[in-house]
């Protein structure tokens, strides 16, 4: 859980006569492993919520850097394909993947048969599918763990809430006495689990939510550049026919 709720949490419980670890220590086993349960998946979602971050961060600057470069090109078919300038990330690879398959079809840029130079393009933009669904998923990389901790960490407060009062009834059963001092203490115990839960999700799925609109946007971006190189292969082509 996040160390400001934690420390929020706990000047608030000393400041009413109790704090989180009186009942912690009030809580059964199950309870205790719990919210062990839950201050891992806490640190493991602050740690990949900042790798992903930094990762959508290092791919939007490596593809602007690529972009700038390509408008200096006049002709993206003089290029060499296997290493079409100086760059690196989804765009770079996207361009990589278009000229290959462009150069491999045929090794001259100019084909004066309509109907080879249509399969030509065929085959470059069919390249340029796989070459997005290749950095589709280094765009949605870490985000299923995300999604995972944040719609599992509330069920795992409520299971260890659940487990808790079902201990504390059927201990109050066993001892044949009913009376809120000898219940209170389990059911307090209890609940820090869903308070755990709820402090591992609710800072979770705001992180969440604003990386996965980041990546939606970067995937838009991605497919409207590789629409963008498929045209501009096409038009380059189709002028050098002419001209020849």
């Amino acid at each position: 859980m996040s160390p400001i709720f934690v420390v929020e949490s706990l000047c608030f419980q000393a400041a009413s006569g109790a704090n989180v670890f009186t009942y912690f220590a009030q809580s059964n086993f199950a309870g205790k492993l719990v919210v062990f349960i839950l201050i891992f998946c806490s640190m493991l979602a602050w740690s990949t919520l900042f790798s992903k971050f930094m990762d959508l961060s290092r791919l939007r600057s490596q593809n602007k850097r690529y972009e700038r470069l390509l408008t200096q090109e006049s002709h993206l078919l003089e290029l060499p394909p296997e290493r079409p300038g100086k760059g690196s990330g989804p765009y770079y690879n996207v361009v990589r993947e278009a000229l290959e398959a462009f150069f491999r079809y045929g090794g001259d840029v100019v084909d004066q048969d309509t109907h080879r130079a249509t399969l030509r393009m065929g085959h470059v933009e069919n390249a340029i599918r796989r070459g997005l669904a290749e950095q589709l998923i280094r765009y949605e990389e870490k985000m299923v763990l995300l999604g995972s901790i944040v719609s599992g960490a509330p069920f795992l407060g409520l299971l260890g809430t659940v487990w808790g009062v079902m201990d504390a009834f059927g201990g109050m059963a066993g001892a044949g006495s009913a009376s809120l001092q000898s219940l209170a203490p389990g059911v307090s115990g209890a609940l820090l689990t869903t308070v755990a839960g709820l402090l591992v999700a609710i800072p979770s799925v705001f992180g969440y939510n604003y990386l996965l609109q980041q990546t939606k946007i970067a995937v838009v971006e991605l497919e409207n550049f590789a629409s963008t190189v498929a045209d501009r292969i096409e038009l380059e082509a189709q002028a050098a026919a002419v001209n020849s």
